[in-house]
């Protein structure tokens, strides 16, 4: 994928697939204060990474979970989104959870904990909302 045009239409696709209003939601949050930061991510983010071949959806969404569970505490909002994104893609919740505890290895109990206890939140609320 090499123009804008191309990247920005597969990563739209990819956004149809995980969570339709999101490029909406993102340009009505920080379009104001970045502009095109809606569309520039959905451009760089879905459209020149999450569309490379080489690994499914689900696998890609499984390694986005495993570096925001890593990073800590601070990230639990997009690891929640994340996740939700993750089931979306096809992921079982068992497969999401232990994407998680495997980081304990490498980013420490402190942020697995973290990353469970995001992953239990938006599972309580899919649960209280179904």
């Amino acid at each position: 994928m090499t123009d804008k045009t191309s990247a920005l239409d597969a990563g739209r696709d990819i956004v149809a697939k995980l969570n339709p209003p999101l490029e909406g939601q993102l340009a009505e949050a920080y379009d104001e204060l970045v502009p095109d930061f809606a569309e520039t991510l959905v451009e760089w983010a879905y459209g020149r990474h999450y569309a490379r071949p080489g690994l499914d959806l689900k696998t890609r969404q499984l390694c986005t979970i495993a570096a925001l569970t890593v990073l800590g505490g601070q990230t639990a909002p997009q690891l929640k989104v994340n996740i939700r994104h993750t089931l979306s893609a096809g992921a079982s919740r068992t497969e999401i959870i232990e994407a998680i505890w495997q980081m304990a290895v490498y980013g420490g109990l402190p942020a697995a904990i973290n990353g469970l206890n995001a992953a239990k939140e938006l599972f309580t609320e899919l649960d209280a909302a179904a």
